[in-house]
């Protein structure tokens, strides 16, 4: 039966295939790109120095055979050689030629330095951008771990894949051309058809073991990947891990992701040892026949010792890069894998973009509105249904109800985490889908329920609401959230360093720098995210007195899980199942005897109780 030539080949192969030709064809640019004529000069006396390099290899053997010919007596076929440099000469000129050969590939590898680095810079930095531009439903799901080892392994294969396309495969075609020319033109074909059979042998056997490997070689970074992910998950989490004396537990599993590991590491290193024993033994049987075709020639008087010596020499040169050629096409194909999965991240489309025209938001008033909004982290089970509510510049609106009424949504649609599915959000009248987010995060401040620091200094994460910001802004910002004391009673003061995730300060202190960055960030617009619900009651009074303090001449949403914190806002909205149950202000909900009541005498008896 004919074959369907329409239907495309799914095989693992062919989408191996696909993904190394995208990645060729997406590195490629960074060798020749547009508008910089410096990389093209680079890359041109690069290849030149390539060049040079393997004629002078290539001509090297003449001037040993001339040495050999010399000292044995036979130098009727070097005459020349000898008229011109003599026995020793021809020797010292062997020598030149052997550095000169060296010399030429090492400038050529300074010369093409900048260029590999380069091209891994800019992929580094395009990765790190990219990632920052998805969405935050794509870092919701991320693993951390994982994603770290695909952009280091991914921007490593850049600079390996471009320095070994050109200066391993493309020198070693050249050497292997050119020793095959002359085999056949100074000596016989015969020598040339034993040649090419041979690295057609060794070039086959070569990839059929290489492409097995390369699968094995895929488990072993499948298996690193899982192991530095539960390593890395495990230590974020140190804390529960002791809380729960799972210690053991944490080991047994990251053990056995190295298990898996160990198994496919000594895999790989069996292959590799079958790989090198067959390489060897096929370019020994190649060298061995040429040697014994040379020593007839010699022994009928055809060919000098001399031309024996060059034609040894000939065959272990190419031996030596033949004998790398495995590990080369084993490291380009993962390479290729490696920065396949790192393209495959670069391809993930952002969920959420700016427009080409869009401007950017201004925000004179602050003015907030929510429009019949619709939303729905998946199609089939919607969050928010029709809500709709305005925040007049200046005003405090609170949002409560039950977990998963959609209150934390709210506060990420305003932020422009996500895209509305139907109707608006616009900041004095103008709509959030059409400026640009840069600008609409320039505006908005957030204080969150847990406030996430650098591993940096309190000076640092204090200014990064705002980097430009002199020290004494800084010191203004902390004496307005009631830390600069604190600060000013550690041994280094601001450059006291906080660990990771800011661990080295209790919930409150990390507050309180929390709050003391969105001052100095000093936003129209505010959006406490419960952000003193994770505190005890007393350090959640001290904060909360700082919160309101904070809130005065902006408009504030708060997202409140007490609704004593709330008691003051202008506006309460009571949510319950992504719609508007309730609103008012809290004298006029607590007399609806409604909802919120419900919830406001609940919260009290519980603290009675508690007290």
């Amino acid at each position: 039966m004919p074959t369907d030539l329409s239907i495309p080949d799914t095989s693992e192969e062919a989408r191996e295939r696909r993904s190394g030709v995208r990645t060729i064809r997406k590195v490629a640019p960074y060798l020749w790109p547009r508008g910089q004529a410096w990389v093209k000069y680079r890359v041109v006396i690069a290849l030149s120095m390539l060049v040079v390099a393997k004629l002078v290899a290539v001509f090297t053997p003449f001037l040993y055979k001339a040495a050999v010919d010399a000292l044995a007596g036979e130098s009727e076929g070097s005459a020349a050689w000898l008229l011109v440099f003599g026995a020793v000469g021809v020797t010292i000129a062997y020598g030149v030629a052997r550095a000169a050969n060296v010399g030429f590939q090492q400038l050529r590898d300074a010369i093409f330095a900048r260029v590999g680095q380069r091209a891994l810079r800019q992929l580094a930095l395009e990765t790190f951008r990219h990632i920052h531009a998805l969405s935050l439903r794509y870092h919701i799901t991320r693993k951390t771990g994982g994603l770290s080892r695909i952009i280091e392994r991914g921007v490593k294969g850049v600079d390996f894949l471009l320095r070994f396309l050109l200066f391993s495969v493309g020198p070693l075609v050249l050497e292997l051309l050119l020793t095959g020319i002359i085999l056949a033109v100074v000596f016989d074909i015969n020598y040339l058809i034993v040649l090419t059979v041979t690295i057609a042998i060794y070039i086959w056997f070569t990839f059929k073991v290489t492409e097995w490997r390369v699968k094995i070689r895929k488990q072993m970074n499948d298996q690193d990947t899982d192991a530095n992910q539960k390593a890395i998950d495990s230590l974020l989490n140190f804390e529960t891990v002791k809380y729960f004396g799972a210690e053991n537990r944490e080991a047994m599993r990251y053990d056995g992701a190295m298990e898996g590991y160990e198994a496919a590491a000594l895999k790989t290193s069996y292959s590799l040892a079958a790989l090198n024993f067959g390489q060897s033994l096929i370019i020994t049987t190649g060298l061995v026949v040429v040697m014994v075709m040379a020593a007839l020639g010699v022994q009928d008087g055809s060919l000098t010792v001399g031309d024996f010596v060059m034609v040894n020499a000939y065959m272990i040169q190419i031996t030596m890069p033949l004998n790398f050629l495995g590990t080369v096409y084993r490291e380009i194909r993962q390479s290729l894998v490696d920065m396949g999965e790192m393209f495959d991240l670069l391809e993930q489309p952002a969920e959420v973009t700016d427009r080409p025209d869009a401007p950017a938001l201004d925000c004179p008033r602050g003015e907030v509105v929510f429009d019949n909004v619709l939303f729905g982290y998946d199609t089939a089970r919607p969050i928010l249904k029709g809500v709709s509510f305005r925040v007049g510049p200046g005003e405090t609106v609170a949002l409560v109800g039950p977990s998963g009424s959609g209150k934390s949504t709210i506060g990420r649609l305003l932020f422009r985490f996500y895209d509305v599915d139907g109707g608006a959000i616009t900041i004095d009248g103008q709509d959030l889908r059409m400026v640009t987010q840069e600008s609409l995060h320039a505006q908005i401040g957030v204080v969150p329920q847990d406030t996430v620091l650098f591993n940096d200094t309190i000076r640092y994460n204090i200014a990064y609401g705002r980097p430009e910001a002199s020290f004494a802004e800084i010191e203004a910002a902390a004496r307005a959230a009631k830390i600069h004391d604190f600060i000013q009673a550690l041994p280094e003061g601001y450059e006291t360093a906080v660990g990771e995730r800011g661990l080295k300060l209790s919930g409150g202190e990390k507050q309180r720098v929390g709050i003391a960055r969105t001052l100095l960030k000093d936003p129209p617009i505010l959006l406490l995210d419960e952000a003193t619900s994770a505190l005890d009651t007393e350090t959640e009074r001290d904060i909360q007195e700082e919160l309101k303090m904070m809130g005065q001449g902006r408009s504030v949403i708060t997202i409140a899980h007490r609704l004593s914190t709330v008691v003051e806002a202008d506006q309460i909205i009571v949510l319950e199942q992504g719609e508007i149950v309730e609103r008012g202000t809290h004298e006029n909900l607590l007399a609806q005897s409604g909802r919120y009541a419900a919830m406001w005498q609940r919260q009290m008896s519980e603290e009675e109780s508690a007290a």
